[in-house]
């Protein structure tokens, strides 16, 4: 059996408005397409899901519209919860602005999900198994309530854990107190140039993946995403390899650095290697990006058709397929 990829972060509704440009500071522009979805982590899980590996939420889900929405759609993609509903309050939602270009802009307000207990840190603990792959986000740690609780859940994961940190937009806001512990328990850091250049303190990739190496433990990797570009892979001892992405009319990138994300850590679960997982991620990245909305990973059958004849179809299904 395979580990699960579990979310200890955040699930919460996607208010998703298209349009032409961003207004200027005290602007307006009138919205040309919008709808409410899940977001936040879900796409994580989905991603995975839709691969074949086992995905479960380990976070908060509220008592209202939102956290409806929100176990619906889990359910919907056969992805299970550890911890009941909050009865007092209902989930956060995001503002997500798509531009003409397919870039997306966000504001955030959080629910339940920012109100993490040490009873909620227990239950989720005592219900790991060995093998699991934890996927915890920036926006979790950035929370005055919850990021000491998950920073303290990290570093005290067992050795059979394997602990993937994506530090997300708000990595500057991160409390170093908070940040430093799950850092050192890291065994990925997957993240966009963007965050490496704000982590890190550099400019140039190179020298953000180099400063970024010494804070994490001698065995972790470092995947610093780059959109069409593919991604930079950092192997434990080795110097940085550029992975080719797969060029494609972006449509929305909302969700893609997710759908990364979960892809790689699915890959990785069935037993590929980093290497195979992170092309096989860039993939499925490039997948999503050419479909609306923000859970559009694509599933085995769907991705071995957008691979075509390229031989990572074969090394990730097989000659027989999904």
């Amino acid at each position: 059996m395979t580990g699960r990829l579990v979310l200890a972060g955040n699930v919460i509704a996607d208010l998703v408005i298209e349009v032409p440009a961003l207004p200027e500071r005290g602007g307006d522009v009138i919205g040309t397409r919008s709808g409410t979805t899940v977001g936040g982590g879900f796409n994580t899980l989905v991603a995975a899901r839709r691969l074949g590996t086992q995905a479960v939420f380990a976070g908060l889900h509220g008592t209202g519209p939102y956290g409806d929405l929100v176990r619906e759609a889990l359910t919907a993609e056969d992805i299970g919860t550890l911890l009941p509903a909050r009865t007092e309050a209902d989930t956060g939602f995001t503002v997500a602005l798509i531009d003409g270009g397919g870039e997306r802009t966000f504001v955030t307000s959080f629910g339940v999900e920012a109100t993490l207990r040490p009873s909620d840190i227990e239950a989720v603990a005592g219900r790991l198994r060995p093998g699991d792959l934890v996927q915890l986000s920036g926006y979790g740690l950035v929370l005055p309530a919850n990021g000491p609780l998950l920073s303290a859940f990290a570093s005290g994961l067992p050795a059979g854990i394997t602990l993937c940190l994506d530090p997300a937009p708000l990595v500057a806001d991160i409390p170093e107190a908070v940040l430093g512990p799950v850092l050192a328990r890291t065994d990925w850091l997957s993240l966009n140039a963007r965050e490496a250049r704000l982590l890190s303190g550099h400019e140039d990739p190179g020298a953000a993946v180099a400063s970024l190496r010494e804070r994490l433990a001698p065995t972790a990797g470092v995947l610093v995403r780059a959109d069409k570009d593919g991604c930079r892979l950092t192997l434990p001892g080795r110097e940085p390899v550029h992975v080719p992405g797969f060029p494609v009319d972006a449509v929305d990138s909302n969700g893609a650095g997710d759908a990364h994300v979960g892809s790689f850590l699915a890959l990785l679960a069935q037993g590929h290697d980093p290497l195979t997982a992170a092309r096989g991620a860039n993939a499925a990245a490039a997948f999503a990006v050419g479909r609306r909305g923000p859970a559009t990973a694509p599933d085995r059958a769907e991705l071995k058709a957008f691979l075509g004849a390229d031989p990572l179809a074969n090394a990730l299904f097989g000659a027989d397929g999904p």
